[in-house]
């Protein structure tokens, strides 16, 4: 076997259910999960029309690059939502499976473990576990900055010395966050592609959170706009967007890869070679989903009138407070985040994810410990009954 999978460790959700055991659950309340960042609003009738459509297509074998259409409907997205001038679909987009497997994949392919020096990884910390996995699988060691509330979220470079950022191949970003829902601004990019030129080292945007926000007129800024705003190219520059939450579909795993020309061919050799192809039906459901955005502002309706009802509720007994982005709201607890979490589904029966499964420890600290992270992608009156029973829950301890 594979000896760098005994670094793995269980993901979050083994962690939890580990955590749960021998909790008998408040048998008066039905049971409320917040823990898992799934979205639960109805899919889109167009997508689902146009999968059923679709199913001709698996009469033939699909490609890895996709299909010519596909490319151009995600390449004209880039171009309207980012403010970007022309995106060469032949060269610089790529869909995936979702963004799961290719944030893993990429390393893969990217990466050289082979040599003297072990290489590095950079992720932020709290993290999603992907990046600590391909890390692993791909030879290199991760290396963890800490994103604390006191520096408003934001990386602290510092703490990597010049030695090691020699040796980093790979940083890994997300923004919006996860589970934070910080947005990196112009600044904080400028400063990553300036680390990036120097040390030559390959940016990885994770980015998928990037539709769910709250300003319609204010949109996050993704990677490849920050490159063009600041007058550069896509070297060395790739993010990773998917459907999944923007439209309501993550069991149909859908997403694109874009940027850097040079590396997307690479990374398509190496996918070639692991039979990674979207099903054509998906293909033909993507092209509706990238091309619709009705569906997508309704949808961050819905996450917004979430967060107005739920975060007053919560005020005064748990220290949170509406994030940049995202659906997470990352709260401060007054007792240890596990203990938390395994008393409120005891007394209350909502479930929500321990800090500390989504971190590790670095310079000391754990920074997820001490939080929980609360997923709004119930209905409406469920988050509402679920923030009633926390706070039911939180005045007690």
């Amino acid at each position: 076997m594979n000896p760098q999978l005994s670094k793995l460790q269980p993901y979050p959700f083994e962690k939890l259910r580990q955590l749960f055991v021998g909790v008998v659950a408040n048998p008066g309340l039905r049971e409320i999960r917040l823990s898992i960042g799934e979205p639960r609003h109805p899919t889109p009738a167009l997508i689902k029309e146009a999968l059923v459509a679709g199913l001709d297509g698996l009469a033939h074998y699909p490609t890895t690059l996709g299909s010519a259409e596909l490319r151009r409907v995600i390449a004209v997205w880039l171009q309207r939502r980012y403010a970007l001038p022309a995106i060469d679909s032949e060269t610089e987009v790529l869909p995936v499976n979702g963004s799961r497997e290719a944030l893993f994949a990429f390393a893969q392919a990217v990466i050289d473990g082979r040599g003297a020096e072990t290489p590095l990884v950079v992720c932020p910390n709290p993290f999603y576990q992907i990046y600590e996995g391909a890390a692993y699988l791909a030879g290199a060691e991760p290396r963890f900055l800490n994103t604390l509330p006191a520096n408003d979220y934001a990386f602290d470079l510092a703490t990597i010395d010049d030695a090691d950022w020699r040796r980093v191949r790979l940083l890994y970003v997300c923004s919006p966050g996860n589970p934070t829902g910080k947005v990196l601004d112009l600044d904080d990019w400028r400063q990553l592609f300036a680390l990036a030129d120097h040390y030559g080292f390959i940016i990885a945007a994770d980015e998928c959170y990037s539709e769910i926000y709250f300003d319609e007129g204010q949109p996050p800024l993704g990677c490849l706009e920050a490159a063009h705003r600041l007058g550069r190219g896509f070297e060395r520059l790739v993010m990773f967007s998917s459907l999944s939450k923007r439209s309501n579909v993550p069991g149909m795993r859908s997403g694109f890869v874009a940027g850097d020309a040079s590396l997307l061919k690479s990374f398509l050799l190496y996918r070639t070679y692991h039979g990674n192809a979207m099903s054509p039906a998906v293909q033909a459901a993507s092209i509706a989903a990238w091309t619709d955005e009705t569906h997508v502002i309704a949808n961050r309706r819905l996450y917004r009138e979430k967060f107005a009802a739920v975060t007053p509720l919560l005020d005064g007994v748990l220290d949170t407070a509406r994030p940049d982005a995202g659906f997470y709201l990352w709260a401060r607890t007054p007792i240890a985040d596990d203990e938390f979490a395994r008393r409120l589904l005891a007394d209350y029966n909502v479930v929500v994810l321990p800090g500390r499964y989504l971190a590790r420890l670095a310079q000391g600290v754990n920074p997820g410990e001490g939080f929980v992270r609360i997923a709004l992608v119930a209905p409406l009156g469920d988050c509402c009954e679920a923030a009633e029973r926390i706070r039911s829950f939180a005045t007690t301890l």
